[in-house]
């Protein structure tokens, strides 16, 4: 009996990925290279192997599903929606807590939006899964930075057309009143916005998956929420399914420099629910 087999690549983006000079666009405003807003320290090489990966093992992949971190410049987690609390900019990679912008420690530039700040840091903190941390601009909507890693949207490009089916692209992030790093829902969902609230057409399609390979960047954030929020919620719309269907490509994926502790627990959590750890290299399909 065939089985199904899928890729989900999260967030395979240019922003994320610590691209050499040469692999790094002229802005045509300023002469000067464009550099990635956050780049995780080893992604180029991920996307490298990932994208020679699905040139071997491209006629085997039934799916494609690729996630794209998708912002605006105005966001709650970047620093133009910051100011300190004697109005000074707030740097890049400052967390932020409810108690902090009480204080006034912190405040919205807009003093107007501090009551849904508020609500929202409340709410997720209430979570305990993060901290809201203020991030460099980056994958912002039609941005160089927002685009797929040059390699890895060849490799699909070329899957494409020999399987005849399209990748499916999943967008999130576009609220900017909440942190969205897993594609299945925001931190916070908004009640008013559908782009934030659970993805269960997502997960059925996922959930159909006899083998699910998940790679992306970065494995300490969207990689690790993503994939606990599958775990987490796919038994609930499929009683049948098991963890055991992932197969984390280990070699296609890396953390946040300084968040190397996150990645470790993200892989030994994911391998105590039953998922597995391979390679590009390794895995036999």
């Amino acid at each position: 009996m065939p089985r199904n087999i899928q890729l989900l690549v999260i967030d395979p983006q240019n922003d994320f990925c610590d691209l050499p000079a040469a692999w790094q666009p002229v802005d045509a405003l300023t002469g000067q290279h464009t550099t990635p807003a956050l780049p995780v320290p080893g992604a180029h090489a991920d996307m490298q192997r990932l994208a020679q990966f699905i040139r071997q093992q491209g006629s085997l992949l039934d799916g494609i599903t690729v996630t794209l971190d998708s912002h605006q410049r105005f966001d709650i987690a970047h620093p133009g929606f910051w100011q300190s609390g004697v109005g000074a900019d707030v740097a890049p990679f400052t967390p932020i807590t409810a108690a902090q912008v009480r204080a006034g420690d912190f405040t919205p530039r807009d003093s107007a939006a501090l009551p849904r700040t508020l609500q929202y840091l409340d709410a997720l903190e209430t979570q305990g899964r993060y901290t809201l941390m203020v991030w460099p601009v980056h994958c912002e909507l039609g941005s160089w930075g927002h685009g797929v890693h040059a390699d890895v949207l060849a490799a699909c490009g070329e899957w494409q057309l020999q399987r005849q089916r399209a990748v499916r692209n999943v967008f999130k992030g576009t609220n900017p009143w909440t942190e969205h790093y897993s594609a299945i829902e925001a931190e916070v969902p908004d009640a008013a916005d559908d782009s934030t609230a659970l993805n269960t057409a997502l997960l059925r399609q996922l959930g159909q998956a006899d083998v699910l390979l998940i790679a992306g960047e970065a494995s300490s954030h969207c990689v690790r929420s993503t994939t606990e929020h599958i775990v987490q919620h796919l038994p609930r719309l499929l009683p049948l399914w098991q963890a055991s269907s992932i197969v984390l490509l280990a070699d296609g994926m890396s953390p946040v420099g300084g968040f190397e502790a996150q990645h470790q627990a993200f892989l030994d959590g994911m391998r105590a629910a039953g998922a597995q750890l391979s390679t590009t290299s390794q895995i036999s399909l």
